[in-house]
C-alpha cells in the first residue's frame, strides 16, 4: 500500500502542478521581472505590465512557462511524495502537530529542491528576454548553458540558493495550509467543500512567500549561517541564475556579493522586488494547485482503493 500511495501522491503532484503554471505564470513572469530588471527599467509592478503587453503583447507573459510545464510534473510530484515521506519519518501517527508539519514541509522542500533549481533557472533566462525578434527558445537556453558551462554551474546554477530557499518556503506552505484546511474541517468535517481547499491552498502560498522575504532574522541554522537578516532569497536566486556568467567562489561569498550589489543599485528596498506579484500570484496558484492536488488523490485513492 505505501508504495501505491506514493504513485497516487506522484501523480496527484503532477496535475497540481500543471495548475500551478497554467494559473500564476503570468504573475509570476511579472515577479521575475521585477526582481532581474536593470534599474531604471520599470517603475514598478503595474508599468512591467504596461510595457510588456505593449512592447510584446499578451504572450509575453507566458514567457519561459515551457520549462515549468515540462518540469513541473517532475517538481510537484517529487515535492509531494517526499512530502508524504517525510511525514511517515517525522510522526507514525496520521494527525501530525504544525510544528511536525512543518519540519515535514522543511524536509520536502530540501528534497524539492534538486528538480526545482534548474526548472526555475531556465524559467528566469527565458523570462529575462525583452522583445519577441531577439527571444531564444527553452531548447536553445539549455543548449547554450549545458555547452559553455556544464552541469554544476550551467544547469544547476543557483542550487544552494533554491536549497535554502525551498526550506522554510516550504515549511510554511504546508503549516498554513493544515492549519486553514484543519479549520474548515471542524466546521464541514473530513471533507471539505473545493473553495475551502482553494482557501486553504491561497494561505498556503502567501506563507510560501512570506518565507523568502523573511524581515527579520531566522533560527534555521543553515540558513542563518549563510544569509543575513532581512535578505530575500528568491531575489538573489534569480539575479544569480540570470547572470551571464556562472558565481564564483563559496555560496555564501557570492550570495554576499550579490546582495551587496542590490543595495547599492536599489537601496534596502531592492530586496524586495518582486514581493507584491508573488504574494498576488500565490492566491490563485497556490489554490489551484493545492485544490488539483488534494482531488486528483482522492480519485486515485477510490479509483485504486488504497
Amino acid at each position: 500500500m505505501t508504495y501505491l500511495s506514493t504513485a497516487n501522491d506522484l501523480l496527484a503532484g503532477s496535475v497540481g502542478g500543471a495548475a500551478q503554471v497554467l494559473v500564476g505564470q503570468p504573475l509570476d513572469t511579472i515577479k521575475t521581472r521585477a526582481q532581474i530588471a536593470p534599474k531604471g527599467m520599470f517603475k514598478g509592478p503595474m508599468d512591467i505590465l504596461a510595457q510588456t503587453l505593449r512592447k510584446e503583447g499578451f504572450f509575453a507573459f507566458y514567457k519561459g512557462m515551457a520549462s515549468p510545464l515540462i518540469g513541473i510534473a517532475g517538481v510537484n510530484s517529487l515535492l509531494f511524495a517526499s512530502y508524504a515521506y517525510s511525514k511517515r519519518i517525522v510522526s507514525p501517527f496520521p494527525q501530525l502537530s504544525l510544528k511536525e508539519t512543518a519540519l515535514a514541509g522543511a524536509m520536502a522542500g530540501a528534497a524539492n529542491a534538486i528538480l526545482a533549481s534548474p526548472v526555475e533557472m531556465f524559467k528566469v533566462r527565458m523570462q529575462g528576454q525583452y522583445g519577441a525578434a531577439t527571444d531564444k527558445r527553452l531548447r536553445d537556453v539549455a543548449k547554450e548553458m549545458w555547452a559553455q558551462y556544464g552541469l554544476r554551474q550551467g544547469v544547476m546554477r543557483g542550487y544552494w540558493i533554491t536549497f535554502a530557499r525551498e526550506i522554510p518556503a516550504y515549511a510554511g506552505f504546508y503549516a498554513a495550509f493544515e492549519f486553514s484546511k484543519r479549520k474548515f474541517q471542524a466546521i464541514y468535517g473530513e471533507q471539505v467543500p473545493v473553495w475551502a481547499l482553494l482557501a486553504s491552498g491561497s494561505t498556503g502560498g502567501i506563507a510560501y512567500w512570506l518565507a523568502c522575504y523573511p524581515l527579520g532574522s531566522t533560527n534555521i541554522p543553515f540558513i542563518k549561517f549563510i544569509f543575513t537578516d532581512s535578505n530575500p532569497i528568491d531575489v538573489v536566486k534569480s539575479r544569480v541564475q540570470l547572470r551571464d556568467s556562472p558565481p564564483t567562489g563559496k555560496p555564501w561569498q557570492y550570495i554576499n556579493n550579490e546582495l551587496r550589489a542590490i543595495v547599492a543599485e536599489s537601496g534596502l528596498t531592492g530586496l524586495f522586488r518582486g514581493l507584491s506579484p508573488s504574494l498576488l500570484r500565490s492566491i490563485p496558484a497556490a489554490a489551484s494547485t493545492f485544490a488539483a492536488f488534494e482531488l486528483t488523490r482522492e480519485f486515485l485513492r477510490e479509483s485504486t482503493g488504497e
